[in-house]
């Protein structure tokens, strides 16, 4: 019998170099976590989620998914001749204006639902109702009404928002501590300095909920609108790309469009961190 060692096969051997890098990725993230330093897992998760896009990005044809060395240089084109950036801002008018709209209705129905019973049931199931539609049902009367441009792209970044503020701004205010209320009660504070100095403050952990979801359901629309009514800006950058089946661009405006939506959350969440300390809890 011969004394060398089998040969293992080559399928093992270059799964076990495929799999090294998540090896040590999970090695350094167990060790941040058991020394404190959440700060060093969220990069790490981030670099991990990569080398996992690069490593199903090479077990699948180029045309179908690309990895993210491909992306980048796609996104390096697409910033240097310009298009991307000039068709992102274009796409923030309609994204802002659409949000901005739905924060200004959401938030004081929200309130006015959550803090009186007679007008939370004549209008919950209204509301109801119209949150359990899927949002991209309105899209057929968002061109009747306001037809295939800017308006139409503000009207339905606008119904992908207001119910899920609405519904999470009403909850805050429904659970107002009673004791904080009674106390108010006592002090004879009523009308608008109720609102300003006992229910805002009371519900504003709710409020900042809602605002997390509200900019997520604003990015998810703006290009959403974008795809749907006439393609414009980031939409007509994938639209294009799609038709020269060009996948890194394609990836590349997803995940630009997903940076930004991360980095909105990140903002809301350090405001909250900033201005609530005391209604954060740490993980």
């Amino acid at each position: 019998m011969s004394s060398e060692s089998p040969r293992r096969p080559r399928e093992l051997t270059s799964g076990s170099a495929v799999l090294a890098p998540f090896r040590r990725m999970t090695t350094l993230a167990a060790l941040a976590s058991s020394r404190g330093g959440t700060r060093l897992i969220y990069p790490l998760s981030f670099v991990l989620g990569l080398l996992v896009w690069e490593v199903v990005a090479s077990l699948l044809p180029r045309v179908v998914f690309a990895a993210p060395s491909r992306v980048f240089w796609a996104m390096v084109d697409g910033f240097a001749s310009g298009a991307i950036p000039l068709g992102f801002l274009n796409s923030l008018q309609h994204m802002v204006a659409g949000l901005a709209l739905a924060i200004a209705v959401a938030m004081p129905l929200g309130f006015l639902l959550g803090r009186n019973r007679t007008a939370a049931t004549m209008f919950d199931p209204v509301v109801n109702a119209f949150f359990a539609i899927p949002s991209v049902a309105f899209v057929p009367f968002i061109m009747i009404w306001f037809g295939l441009f800017y308006e139409a792209r503000v009207a339905l970044v606008f119904f992908m928002c207001v119910f899920d503020v609405l519904i999470t701004v009403s909850a805050g205010a429904r659970n107002i501590d009673p004791a904080v209320l009674n106390v108010a009660r006592s002090f004879q504070v009523t009308g608008l300095a109720r609102l300003r100095k006992v229910l805002l403050p009371a519900s504003l952990p709710f409020v900042f909920t809602a605002l997390r979801i509200g900019v997520v359901r604003a990015v998810n629309a703006m290009i959403t609108a974008e795809l749907f009514f006439a393609a414009v800006n980031l939409g007509a950058i994938m639209q294009t790309a799609s038709s020269r089946f060009d996948a890194p661009t394609m990836l590349g405006v997803v995940f630009l469009v997903s940076l930004f939506g991360l980095a909105l959350q990140e903002v809301v969440k350090r405001a909250e961190v900033r201005l609530l300390p005391w209604s954060v809890r740490d993980a």
